[in-house]
């Protein structure tokens, strides 16, 4: 195996696949990049067997072939070379790599080694969207996931399609997003709706791994879900279970309401927050009425604070506590400058929603009082 590459795309290959390699002292290859040289393409995939991510960087193949290296070692190499033009080389079962000023030879594992990296049977049916659209959408609702393994449900993305949008959804039960891509936004060769749990793992690399301006490809099979563009492809095992039927949740009567400016609202929570650092409670009262809405937090040991904050609401007064993160998380996640703060009764959730964007809907439950 011969290939000469450019350092920057070798580096920009290399720091998509760099949380996706695995470690088993049962596997050590799993610790490796998989080195293929075929064509005029250089192919690099790691894998910690339940997603493997495989990144495409052109280069000029002197010789084919393919050998797997350590992956972490050769990231180090790459990111700290001072020239443009690299070199490698496998030369018995050493990987030698050299630039005009310097040399390195890197203990490789066979290919023969490297864990066998599954395929989708089925790639005839598809969905396919822009990358950039892709991944706004999913950087939406990917914080409202679960990290913990109580209920594996909740710690994954949920994939609905319907012929005529996606819907991706992400709850940990305290807070939910749902964003929605239209079919005008779509381009699919499916033949039937389907429903599909994508691991928050996944879902968290896909953002890190997916290249370029181009398109991203959606294949699934019973098991696994393929997202696929031209310089990255990412295949992963899909969760087992039913999402919670969250649309039941949505409050369908909005007794209060309030329009707030966006960046205002998100400011106003994080400096009234900083006053509940160990209840992490905010309080938010919308007088009844009036042109402002209020923003309360105290802490024995601390102090209290208060920010009015300019507002158009409508309805009866209302006051309800709400955990300062997780309300900042759904401001931050909503686009476009204005907001409105949906509130019904102090056991029900919070609906937030973007005036400019009727594609994202977030929901945030209120702390209760004991």
């Amino acid at each position: 195996m011969k290939i000469i590459l450019i350092r920057s795309n070798l580096k920009e290959a290399l720091s998509s696949l760099e949380r996706a390699a695995g470690e088993s002292q049962q596997l050590p290859a799993l610790k490796n990049v998989l080195i293929e040289a075929d064509r005029n393409a250089l192919l690099l995939t790691a894998t910690n067997l339940e997603i493997a991510v495989t990144a495409t960087v052109t280069a000029k193949i002197i010789e084919g072939g393919k050998t797997t290296a350590p992956l972490a070692l050769l990231v180090s190499v790459v990111s700290n070379l001072q020239t443009e033009r690299v070199n490698l080389e496998l030369r018995g079962s050493s990987l030698h790599i050299q630039t005009d000023n310097y040399e390195a030879t890197l203990q490789t594992i066979s290919a023969e080694e490297f864990p066998i990296i599954p395929k989708i049977k089925n790639k005839s049916d598809h969905l396919a969207c822009s990358i950039d659209l892709f991944k706004a959408a999913l950087s939406q609702v990917v914080p409202c996931a679960s990290v913990s393994d109580a209920r594996p449900e909740l710690g994954t993305i949920f994939f609905s399609f319907t012929l005529d949008s996606l819907k991706l959804v992400a709850t940990d039960s305290y807070r939910l997003a749902e964003k929605t891509i239209p079919k005008t936004q779509l381009s699919h060769a499916a033949k039937a709706p389907f429903q599909a749990l994508v691991p928050i793992r996944a879902a968290q690399e896909l953002l890190r791994a997916m290249r370029g301006d181009g398109t991203v490809k959606i294949y699934h099979d019973e098991n696994q879900a393929l997202f696929e563009s031209e310089q990255t492809s990412l295949i992963t095992r899909l969760v087992e279970g039913s999402f919670p039927d969250y649309e039941a949740l949505v409050p369908k009567n909005i007794t209060t309401d309030a329009v707030v400016n966006r960046e205002e609202f998100l400011n106003a929570t994080k400096l009234t927050g900083s006053f509940s650092a160990r209840t992490a409670e905010i309080r938010i009262r919308v007088p009844e009425n009036k042109n402002h809405l209020e923003l309360l937090a105290s802490d024995q040991s601390l102090g209290e604070n208060t920010y009015l904050l300019s507002a158009k609401s409508h309805g009866p007064e209302k006051e309800i506590g709400f955990n300062t993160r997780y309300l900042a998380d759904g401001l931050r996640a909503a686009t476009g400058e204005t907001v409105s703060l949906g509130l019904t009764e102090e056991t029900k959730p919070a609906v937030l929603k973007s005036l400019s964007d009727g594609s994202f809907l977030y929901l945030v439950m209120p702390i209760l009082k004991f």
